[in-house]
């Protein structure tokens, strides 16, 4: 299923990573630059549902502090009701950011070897989030591939929730961050990117494969799973 969505153009400057133009470590854009060419985003933004905001995300861009890129595919995660969802399992010390306020950070370990970065959503006390697959790395390359060992092509980095919270040093230290400031946070382009998105089931669960809850932008070299 395609979604037609956004209709501003994204930066001149921006550099797509599926080319192989340019150094594979050279910076896309300098964190000063990017910075300058996004916004910040109001925690009201993530107080709403979360099929909302999980759509609402694609194409923002994730800081954390010297490195960034920019979110082109995300799963939404429903809350009581979704088996999938850790929410289902009730109020935990694990999910308590989950059903506290929105625009906070949920971040998990699993397999005991990943952190997974979530971005909480719904108004406070109705679980909802939204699980962070795959970035387009823009800044911090170098520390990048330092993170993770990896020498390939660029978008390997972040291709992977796991992947892009250890490019990004992203750790269960950041667990309830407030997403609006500080050290580790979402911003929106000043011009948005235009693109579509791509509607499919999730992937990597057991429970509720049907549901149609994981949005790529759509043909992105970077998505984890094409």
């Amino acid at each position: 299923m395609l979604l037609f969505y956004r209709k501003l153009q994204i930066p001149d400057n921006h550099h797509q990573l599926n080319d192989g133009r340019g150094s594979s470590n050279a910076d896309p854009w300098s964190r000063a630059a990017l910075l300058h060419a996004t916004r910040r985003i109001p925690l009201a933004f993530y107080e709403r549902p979360t099929i909302e905001v999980a759509k609402s995300l694609l194409g923002c861009v994730l800081f954390h502090n010297r490195s960034a890129g920019m979110v082109v595919e995300v799963e939404a995660y429903l809350g009581l009701n979704d088996l999938a969802a850790h929410a289902s399992r009730g109020l935990t010390d694990r999910t308590r950011a989950i059903f506290g306020p929105p625009g906070r950070a949920y971040v998990y370990f699993i397999y005991g070897m990943h952190e997974c970065l979530n971005v909480v959503a719904e108004p406070a006390g109705i679980p909802g989030c939204v699980l962070l697959r795959a970035l387009e790395p823009l800044t911090g390359l170098m520390e990048m591939r330092e993170r993770r060992a990896c020498h390939g092509k660029p978008c390997m980095l972040t291709n992977g929730p796991g992947k892009l919270t250890q490019a990004l040093a992203i750790t269960r230290n950041e667990y309830g961050a407030r997403l609006d400031r500080g050290d580790l946070q979402i911003r929106q382009w000043k011009s948005q990117p235009e693109f579509e998105i791509e509607i499919s089931p999730r992937i990597g669960i057991t429970k509720h494969t049907e549901l149609p809850l994981r949005f790529t932008w759509k043909g992105h070299p970077c998505l984890s799973r094409k």
